[in-house]
């Protein structure tokens, strides 16, 4: 588990170290052969793929999917998100045109984690408008 650590805090510098590894647990999954391993595959990122027309294909389902949504939906997305980018945002909100949106400055992709007062500030600002 120390060594997820170390490749958490090489890639999230600007994240504070925590004090104990326990919050990798919900993270990490330990195999049988005693090594500790991502809950999901890094390679899922990889854009790579040597099968452009799978790519296009999954892209399509989930832009479909996206057009169906009939309930309130809130995409929050960190403005410095190594993941989703700007560009990708409008994407959805193209697709799902009664989205509301929340770009929250100082966050990467792990918002809650980053700036979770901000994020927290997102949800219950969105929920009082639904209540509304």
């Amino acid at each position: 588990m120390v060594e997820a650590a170390e490749a958490v805090a090489a890639y999230l510098p600007h994240r504070p170290r925590p004090r104990s590894h326990e919050g990798l647990r919900k993270n990490l999954r330990l195999h049988s052969d005693g090594r500790w391993r991502w809950h999901w595959d890094p390679r899922f990122l990889d854009s790579r793929r040597p099968d452009q027309t799978y790519r296009e294909a999954r892209e399509a389902l989930l832009a479909d999917a996206a057009k169906s949504l009939k309930m309130p939906v809130l995409l929050v997305r960190g403005t410095a998100s190594e993941l989703v980018q700007e560009d990708h945002a409008k994407d959805f909100l193209a697709l799902v045109p009664h989205a509301s949106y929340a770009d929250v400055a100082g966050a990467r992709h792990m918002v809650a984690g980053d700036q979770n007062d901000q994020f927290s500030s997102s949800i219950l600002e969105f929920l009082n408008k639904l209540s509304h």
